[in-house]
């Protein structure tokens, strides 16, 4: 059997170009193919100098001026800007799930910006000579649709702050051995509050806690607004995010909120079939089965994060709302009567076949089978 490795003589002469991306400075390693000369080169991340460097490294390969230029990152804290940009110059750009790229097992490895280069650069060219498995490529939104998640991650972020500072008042005061509750009245009963030894709270603890206490207010104020403005996007909204998230909440158990974050983060992808719609979300086992060892190794958390605790979560709302449907019978009959771990595990798979149903009520217009709808 042929190894796709070893077709390049097949495809036309090009540049390929494997980029390192850092805050000041990126890295190109370059060859013209797998056994061609290399040429490491340190730009600033500007738009001339990266063209004027690949039109350069073009004329000491040998290339024609138009020979067609391959490159790729590691998906990161730069985002797809890059991509962007590098499309801008006519450069066919792929960026590339980091935990996909294959390395050593061995215990100790050597890893420096040049190796992780080097081999970048001879996965592109594998990927180019037809292996396209070697590595799994993430699919580039267009700028409208990534800054439209921005509004639901905000919400997601502030629901998170408020956390944090809700728990910060609540350290602070047990650090007194004191207990108060927040509600719009905290400011009054802090000023009466005690310790332990009922002695007032000192001037310097009360002072802390009133500013955190504004800052958890300025939080609760914005997150206000934003649910409010969620709510009326997915009551009125044209977009087909918003037509999404409509046909959500109309299911019972799915309130605006939770439709949102479907819709923004996966129903949004343009998703082919199932396994893509579990592998995004997070809800794909990873199976170990070699000789007569069979061992399930639990999920392997190569979707989103927030897709997949989301997902966890309607599902047990799923369970309370929907009794009557087929999804509900099937956990219950299969986890309903075991114990806490049991039904635990069984929600997991409750959720995965949740979301491929509610994908196909969103995609195809399926309704899942016994689903109830709010009146």
């Amino acid at each position: 059997m042929s190894s796709a490795t070893h077709r390049e003589q097949s495809t036309p002469a090009a540049l390929y170009v494997a980029f390192e991306l850092s805050r000041d400075v990126w890295w190109l390693t370059m060859s013209s193919g797998m056994s061609g000369r290399r040429r490491r080169v340190r730009v600033p991340p500007m738009r001339e100098r990266v063209a004027t460097v690949i039109a350069t490294t073009r004329q000491q390969f040998g290339l024609a001026a138009d020979a067609p230029v391959r490159s790729c990152y590691e998906a990161g804290r730069d985002g797809f800007w890059p991509h962007r940009l590098l499309t801008t110059l006519g450069v066919v750009n792929v960026v590339v799930d980091s935990s996909s790229i294959e390395v050593p097992r061995r215990a100790r490895r050597a890893k420096t910006d040049r190796l992780d280069g080097e081999k970048l650069l001879q996965l592109l060219v594998r990927y180019w000579s037809g292996e396209r498995d070697c590595w799994h490529v993430v699919r580039v939104p267009t700028p409208d649709l990534e800054a439209a998640r921005h509004a639901s991650r905000a919400f997601t972020t502030l629901t998170q702050e408020r956390t944090r500072y809700r728990n910060r008042i609540h350290s602070l005061l047990a650090l007194e051995g004191a207990r108060l509750v927040l509600d719009r009245d905290f400011p009054v009963r802090l000023a009466c509050a005690t310790d332990w030894a009922g002695t007032p709270l000192r001037a310097e603890v009360q002072a802390r806690l009133l500013e955190t206490w504004r800052l958890l207010q300025a939080v609760e104020t914005e997150r206000t607004t934003r649910r409010a403005a969620e709510r009326q996007h997915v009551r009125t909204g044209t977009s087909r995010r918003a037509a999404a998230a409509r046909q959500l909440t109309r299911l019972k158990g799915l309130a605006a909120r939770t439709a949102t974050v479907l819709a923004d983060e996966l129903f949004s992808r343009e998703l082919r079939n199932r396994r893509q719609v579990g592998a995004l979300a997070g809800l794909v086992s990873a199976p170990y089965n070699s000789g007569t060892r069979r061992v399930d190794q639990g999920l392997m958390r190569s979707g989103i994060p927030a897709v997949r605790r989301l997902a966890v979560e309607v599902a047990w709302l799923w369970v309370h709302h929907q009794p009557m449907s087929a999804l509900t019978h099937w956990y219950q009959a299969k986890f309903g009567g075991g114990g806490p771990g049991v039904r635990r595990a069984g929600i997991v798979a409750l959720a995965r076949r949740l979301m491929i149903a509610l994908w196909r009520y969103v995609d195809q217009g399926v309704l899942p089978v016994g689903a109830l709808l709010k009146a």
